[in-house]
C-alpha cells in the first residue's frame, strides 16, 4: 500500500528521527558510534558510517555532536564512567574485604566482557596520543584506583600514597588478566577466572590487616 501524499514512509529516516526525545536520541547515537569506532578505530571511522549505523541523517548526528572527535570523547567519557561506577559499587556494596577484592576484579572482567567491546576504546584506543583522550582515560584509571585506595587506607591505616600504589597494583592485575582472558574464555569460565585472580590479589592485600587486628601486626 502506498503512503498517502505528504506522509513520510514508515522507514524514512526523517520520520524515525522525530520520535525520540533528545536524551534517548543521544544514547542511540552513542551506541551506533561505539559499534563503528570499535570495528574501525577512530581514524578510519566516518560520521557517514555512524549516521547509517544509527539510522539517522548526518544533520541529525551533527545536531548532537559537532564533529567526530567530540562524539568519540563523549563515548569515551560514558565508558570510563561506567567502569568507575562498577568499581565504586564493588567497594561500597559490602564491608567484607575479601568480597571487595572479588568485586574489584570482577568489575574489570565484566567491563571487558560486556556486549559491544567498548573496553577497546578505553584500553586500546588508536587516539591515545590525543591529550583529551589521555586525560579522560587517566581520570578513569585514577577513579578506580582511588575507590580501592580509600578502603585500603581506612581499613589498614596505610598512608594515602601507599594505599594508591597498592590499589594501582590491584587494578593493573585485574585489567591485564581480564584482557588476557577474553579471547580464551572458552577454556576458563568468567567465575573461575575471577576467583583465580581474586585469590592471587587477596594473598597480597590480606597481608595488610585491618586496624585493631592485634593478631596480625602490620608489615614493616
Amino acid at each position: 500500500m502506498q503512503p498517502s501524499r505528504g506522509t513520510a514512509p514508515a522507514d524514512d529516516p526523517a520520520r524515525r528521527t522525530s520520535r525520540l526525545p533528545r536524551g534517548a536520541r543521544r544514547l542511540q547515537l552513542l551506541r551506533a558510534a561505539q559499534e563503528v569506532f570499535v570495528a574501525q578505530g577512530f581514524h578510519a571511522a566516518a560520521m557517514d558510517d555512524i549516521a547509517v549505523a544509527a539510522g539517522v541523517s548526518k544533520p541529525v548526528l551533527y545536531q548532537h555532536f559537532p564533529g567526530k572527535r567530540e562524539l568519540y570523547l563523549a563515548l569515551l567519557e560514558q565508558q570510563v564512567g561506567e567502569l568507575t561506577e562498577r568499581m565504586r559499587a564493588a567497594m561500597s556494596g559490602t564491608d567484607d574485604n575479601r568480597t571487595r577484592v572479588d568485586g574489584a576484579v570482577g568489575a574489570y572482567f565484566d567491563f571487558v566482557d560486556a556486549d559491544g567491546e567498548a573496553f577497546r576504546l578505553v584500553f586500546e584506543s588508536d587516539l591515545r596520543n590525543d591529550d583529551e583522550v589521555r586525560r579522560i582515560v587517566d581520570a578513569g584509571t585514577r577513579g578506580c584506583v582511588e575507590a580501592i585506595a580509600e578502603v585500603i587506607a581506612a581499613d589498614t591505616g596505610v598512608d594515602h600514597e601507599r594505599a594508591l600504589l597498592l590499589a594501582s597494583g590491584m587494578t593493573g592485575l585485574a585489567e591485564t588478566s581480564a584482557r588476557w582472558w577474553l579471547p580464551r574464555k572458552g577454556t576458563v569460565t568468567r567465575d573461575e577466572a575471577v576467583a583465580l585472580m581474586s585469590s592471587l590479589a587477596w594473598r597480597g592485600i590480606s597481608g595488610f590487616p585491618r586496624l585493631g587486628d592485634a593478631d596480625h601486626p602490620s608489615p614493616s
